[in-house]
């Protein structure tokens, strides 16, 4: 039997959860998992309610659209895999462990295919049986370079793009093309170490802990809603690149797990921060 997920967003009021636990028992499905949450600063209310049975969900949409408030956001999805197409430059290890979860059902993700604008990467993609297709950025502006980008992207219609450690800053025009559905990993613990060399400005600054953050993409550079971070101790022994390899291990680790919390269904974005059920 499908299950089916309902996330709902929209001002708090009482009795919010009764009338969409209600709207699914009269339909006659069956919750499975329930998360909710109230902003109480700004008195605004998130739910999502992982839920099976035989009738058509749409009825339920319908029936909450004329019960709660109208500028309430209701989203219907299925708990399957979706499509993504996964962005690399030259760095393999992100990319590579992408591919081995999903070779492995260990993503509820579907990867249609790797661009990227070297070829070096090629090799590692096609070992997975996954369509590879180098988009080469040399002698090309940013526009005519992403619309090369986009001609590929026509052939898959993904839900969300995977920066695996892309190395090309995107235009404000790609970008809002894929608004909300871009999602990147940087290489240190954001709001710190910003740019460029993150490992090598943490050493300068004698930092005791490093880090790797999962976001998603916005028209300004790392500054987009946070979807998952991880941290790990160094001290005074670990060089600059030490300090490199311990990121990589992070960075991969935290940009699966934000891919499988947006694929899931699980990350409501809010004011430029996001709220999540794990």
């Amino acid at each position: 039997m499908t299950t089916h997920i309902l996330r709902i967003d929209c001002p708090d009021a009482p009795g919010l959860v009764y009338k969409i636990t209600g709207s699914l028992f009269r339909a006659g499905f069956n919750i499975l998992s329930n998360h909710e949450f109230v902003e109480t600063a700004t008195e605004h209310f998130f739910m999502r309610t992982a839920f099976t049975g035989e009738a058509a969900p749409e009825a339920v949409a319908k029936d909450l659209r004329d019960t709660l408030d109208p500028s309430a956001v209701i989203r219907l999805a299925r708990a399957e895999p979706q499509r993504i197409v996964v962005f690399a430059t030259k760095e393999p290890h992100c990319l590579g462990d992408l591919l081995l979860r999903h070779a492995y059902g260990e993503l509820p993700a579907s990867i249609q295919a790797v661009i990227s604008n070297y070829d070096s990467l090629a090799p590692l993609v096609r070992q997975f049986g996954i369509p590879f297709h180098h988009v080469s950025h040399v002698g090309l502006d940013r526009a005519t370079h992403e619309q090369g980008i986009h001609d590929v992207l026509g052939q898959y219609d993904p839900a969300y793009l995977v920066l695996a450690k892309y190395m090309r800053i995107l235009t404000p025009g790609f970008v809002s093309r894929y608004a909300d559905r871009i999602i990147n990993i940087h290489h240190s613990f954001l709001p710190a170490f910003m740019g460029a060399q993150p490992y090598q400005q943490a050493y300068d600054r004698g930092v005791k802990i490093i880090g790797a953050t999962a976001h998603i993409v916005t028209d300004e550079l790392d500054t987009g809603p946070i979807i998952a971070q991880n941290i790990l101790p160094v001290d005074h022994s670990y060089t600059a690149a030490d300090m490199a390899q311990a990121g990589r291990d992070a960075e991969k680790i935290v940009l699966a797990k934000a891919v499988k919390l947006m694929l899931e269904e699980r990350v409501f974005l809010y004011q430029n921060r996001t709220i999540i059920f794990e």
